[in-house]
């Protein structure tokens, strides 16, 4: 079968690889039919991603066609649209045993730590495959994984209804996030650097928009919470001066939401955490938020497809990494398809 491997940073092949077959009992084959670009795929292909190794075959956001299943699977069946968990944990380590397999210690991410879904075919345990429930459309399906990790962001922060939420940064994270939490009830306004990701952000719901290199965000802040300062703060920019600015935006008693992976500290005063009692956390990935992003995906409180700027032929590779590349301002998320 065909599939996409990274030999190295910068060079990418369409190679031929042995199509995976049925091992265990649990195994689940799938024929992929798409499979979203993700920030992380682009830092294995320009080498700036340090938790991959090469050669790999990437991909973490996919979906498709049960192919087979093996004698144990109960409840999936050849021909059901599917979309995968690429996250692979121990289930024994402290993360795994109070329910967060997520920060396993020993966690695998297929398409980072393991090959991945760009391919043909994939093979997957039962426990992370996870069914749509009414014809859905194959191009979208390997869309479920960012909302989820949205979904995350909402459940760490305890979004809920009536809540205002600042999301810093629209691009695919910010932009899932923000749909999650309108859902969820919350207000929700958005920054970045670039005019046409938030006018984006605007036609997808956020209620506000701060171009902050043009406007002034604690002003535009203090309107939109008539004074009383933002409650949440979710940082999707994630470097460490934004990670500084959450701490110090949040009101008291506020939640902040950090997903960075950047190894440089941030330079931040304990007493501005300890005197207004902010509630820190991190969010990686997602724990157990598949079925309830393929819910919002089939009653229609979520849209993958306005999050999918344009789909590519899987052998078209090169043109839709240089599409990211040189147009980062136009580009969400865009998609390969698994066709002939």
């Amino acid at each position: 079968m065909k599939a996409i491997k990274v030999i190295e940073p910068f060079k990418v092949e369409i190679v031929d690889v042995p199509k995976p077959k049925i091992e265990k009992p649990n195994d689940v084959i799938v024929r992929v039919t798409s499979g979203g670009i993700c920030g992380s795929d682009i830092g294995i292909w320009n080498g700036t991603n340090s938790l991959a190794t090469y050669p790999r075959l990437i991909g973490h956001e996919f979906g498709g066609i049960v192919e087979s299943v093996g004698s144990a699977v109960k409840g999936i069946r050849p021909g059901d649209q599917v979309a995968v968990d690429p996250v692979i944990s121990c289930g024994q380590c402290y993360a795994c045993r109070i329910g967060r397999h997520n920060v396993c210690r020993d966690l695998e991410v297929m398409g980072v730590h393991r090959d991945g879904g760009f391919a043909e075919y994939v093979k997957a345990p039962a426990e992370n495959i996870h069914l749509f429930h009414k014809k859905f459309d194959e191009s979208l399906l390997g869309l479920v994984e960012p909302f989820t990790i949205g979904v995350e962001i909402n459940n760490r922060a305890q979004i809920g209804k009536g809540d205002k939420v600042l999301v810093m940064g629209s691009g695919p994270i910010g932009i899932c996030a923000m749909q999650v939490a309108k859902r969820n009830g919350a207000q929700v306004i958005m920054t970045d650097l670039v005019k046409e990701r938030l006018e984006k952000a605007k036609s997808m719901g956020a209620d506000e928009t701060v171009l902050v290199s043009e406007e002034n965000l604690e002003e535009r802040l203090d309107r939109f919470t008539d004074g009383e300062g933002i409650p949440v703060v979710v940082d999707t920019v994630c470097v460490p001066s934004s990670f500084e600015q959450a701490v110090n935006l949040a009101c008291p008693a506020g939640r902040v939401v950090c997903l960075g992976l950047k190894d440089k500290p941030s330079s931040i005063c304990m007493a501005e955490i300890t005197k207004k009692e902010l509630t820190i956390v991190g969010s990686r990935l997602n724990n157990h938020c598949f079925d309830e992003v393929i819910e919002g995906f089939e009653d229609g409180s979520l849209h993958p497809e306005e999050l999918m700027t344009k789909a590519y032929n899987y052998k078209e590779i090169m043109d839709a990494l240089d599409m990211i590349k040189e147009h980062p301002q136009d580009v969400l998320k865009i998609v390969l398809k698994f066709e002939d």
